[in-house]
Protein backbone atom coordinates (compact mmCIF):
# COMPACT_ATOMS: atom_id res chain seq x y z
CA UNK A 1 0.00 0.00 0.00
CA UNK A 2 1.42 2.96 -0.97
CA UNK A 3 1.94 5.82 1.78
CA UNK A 4 -0.91 8.30 0.25
CA UNK A 5 -2.96 5.38 0.13
CA UNK A 6 -2.50 4.50 3.95
CA UNK A 7 -2.61 8.35 4.68
CA UNK A 8 -6.10 8.87 3.22
CA UNK A 9 -7.05 5.88 5.02
CA UNK A 10 -5.88 7.07 8.47
CA UNK A 11 -7.85 10.69 7.93
CA UNK A 12 -11.32 8.28 6.94
CA UNK A 13 -10.81 6.69 9.93
CA UNK A 14 -9.87 9.19 12.22
CA UNK A 15 -13.56 11.07 11.30
CA UNK A 16 -15.23 7.40 11.56
CA UNK A 17 -15.78 6.72 8.05
CA UNK A 18 -17.64 3.03 7.63
CA UNK A 19 -17.05 0.16 4.68
CA UNK A 20 -13.34 1.37 3.74
CA UNK A 21 -11.72 -0.01 1.15
CA UNK A 22 -9.10 0.30 -1.50
CA UNK A 23 -9.47 -1.33 -4.68
CA UNK A 24 -5.78 -1.73 -6.99
CA UNK A 25 -7.09 -0.89 -10.59
CA UNK A 26 -3.60 -0.83 -11.69
CA UNK A 27 -3.64 -4.01 -13.39
CA UNK A 28 -6.89 -3.73 -15.05
CA UNK A 29 -7.07 -1.88 -18.60
CA UNK A 30 -8.86 1.03 -19.04
CA UNK A 31 -8.63 2.86 -15.68
CA UNK A 32 -8.00 6.48 -14.96
CA UNK A 33 -5.94 5.74 -11.90
CA UNK A 34 -4.08 3.26 -10.01
CA UNK A 35 -6.28 3.41 -6.94
CA UNK A 36 -10.12 3.86 -5.30
CA UNK A 37 -10.53 4.39 -1.73
CA UNK A 38 -13.85 3.89 -0.89
CA UNK A 39 -16.09 4.85 1.94
CA UNK A 40 -19.19 5.58 3.13
CA UNK A 41 -21.02 7.56 6.36
CA UNK A 42 -24.88 8.48 7.06
CA UNK A 43 -24.75 12.11 6.86
CA UNK A 44 -23.66 14.96 4.35
CA UNK A 45 -22.04 16.52 7.28
CA UNK A 46 -19.84 13.26 7.87
CA UNK A 47 -19.34 13.35 3.88
CA UNK A 48 -18.26 17.25 4.29
CA UNK A 49 -15.09 16.30 7.32
CA UNK A 50 -14.24 13.22 5.42
CA UNK A 51 -13.48 15.27 3.04
CA UNK A 52 -11.73 17.98 4.38
CA UNK A 53 -9.96 15.81 6.82
CA UNK A 54 -8.46 13.79 3.92
CA UNK A 55 -7.44 17.15 2.29
CA UNK A 56 -5.58 18.17 5.42
CA UNK A 57 -4.06 14.88 6.57
CA UNK A 58 -2.42 14.65 3.30
CA UNK A 59 -1.05 18.31 2.90
CA UNK A 60 -0.01 17.71 6.53
CA UNK A 61 2.10 14.38 6.44
CA UNK A 62 2.82 14.01 2.19
CA UNK A 63 2.65 17.91 1.49
CA UNK A 64 0.83 16.97 -1.26
CA UNK A 65 -2.64 18.72 -2.64
CA UNK A 66 -5.38 17.55 -3.93
CA UNK A 67 -5.90 18.30 -7.86
CA UNK A 68 -9.14 18.53 -7.91
CA UNK A 69 -12.70 17.95 -5.22
CA UNK A 70 -16.42 17.42 -6.77
CA UNK A 71 -19.49 16.97 -5.12
CA UNK A 72 -19.19 19.46 -1.95
CA UNK A 73 -22.10 21.56 -3.27
CA UNK A 74 -24.67 18.50 -2.52
CA UNK A 75 -21.90 16.10 -0.07
CA UNK A 76 -23.72 12.74 -1.14
CA UNK A 77 -20.95 11.64 -3.21
CA UNK A 78 -17.48 13.63 -3.21
CA UNK A 79 -14.77 12.13 -4.93
CA UNK A 80 -11.07 13.36 -4.27
CA UNK A 81 -8.68 13.46 -7.48
CA UNK A 82 -4.57 12.98 -6.25
CA UNK A 83 -3.75 11.51 -9.40
CA UNK A 84 -2.76 8.22 -9.61
CA UNK A 85 -5.41 7.34 -6.68
CA UNK A 86 -9.52 9.07 -6.13
CA UNK A 87 -11.26 9.30 -3.16
CA UNK A 88 -15.06 8.41 -3.18
CA UNK A 89 -16.97 9.81 -0.26
CA UNK A 90 -20.80 7.89 -0.31
CA UNK A 91 -23.59 9.03 2.03
CA UNK A 92 -24.67 4.79 2.36
CA UNK A 93 -27.71 5.23 0.22
CA UNK A 94 -25.73 6.43 -2.88
CA UNK A 95 -22.81 4.31 -2.47
CA UNK A 96 -25.36 1.17 -2.43
CA UNK A 97 -27.11 2.06 -5.26
CA UNK A 98 -23.69 2.80 -7.35
CA UNK A 99 -22.13 -0.26 -6.35
CA UNK A 100 -18.19 1.05 -7.79
CA UNK A 101 -17.33 -1.90 -5.19
CA UNK A 102 -18.73 -4.50 -8.30
CA UNK A 103 -18.16 -2.10 -11.10
CA UNK A 104 -14.33 -3.00 -10.35
CA UNK A 105 -15.00 -6.77 -8.92
CA UNK A 106 -12.14 -7.37 -10.42
CA UNK A 107 -8.97 -5.71 -8.81
CA UNK A 108 -7.54 -6.76 -5.66
CA UNK A 109 -9.60 -5.32 -3.02
CA UNK A 110 -8.38 -4.34 0.95
CA UNK A 111 -11.01 -3.75 3.51
CA UNK A 112 -10.25 -1.76 6.54
CA UNK A 113 -11.32 -1.51 10.10
CA UNK A 114 -14.08 1.01 10.49
CA UNK A 115 -15.70 2.24 13.81
CA UNK A 116 -19.42 1.72 13.23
Amino acid sequence: MSKLVETIVNAIQEKKGHNIVSLDLSGLDGTICDTFVICDVPSTTQVEAIAAGVEQKVEEELNEKVWRVEGLGNSVWVVMDYGDVMVHIFQKELRDFYQLDKLWADAPAVHYESEE
